[in-house]
């Protein structure tokens, strides 16, 4: 069983993604760094939080082949 996510935590992980989409991926380690590079985060766990969110979705989005 996952942790249970913010609804801003969603809302802001698919704005990002709808606006950067081509930036994501499937690795984890690569979203975090797309994430420093997009915007500044005052907490390492926020940040790590939406990453594993997008990565989720991009895998997603990836066995659904969209």
């Amino acid at each position: 069983m996952g942790r249970i996510k913010n609804a801003q935590i969603k809302k802001l992980a698919h704005d990002l993604l709808t606006q950067h989409s081509d930036k994501f991926t499937t690795d984890f380690e690569k979203n975090k760094q797309a994430l420093n590079s997009i915007m500044e985060f005052k907490s390492k766990k926020v940040r790590n939080v939406i990453a594993g969110y997008i990565t989720k979705e991009m895998k997603r989005l990836q066995k659904t082949g969209l």
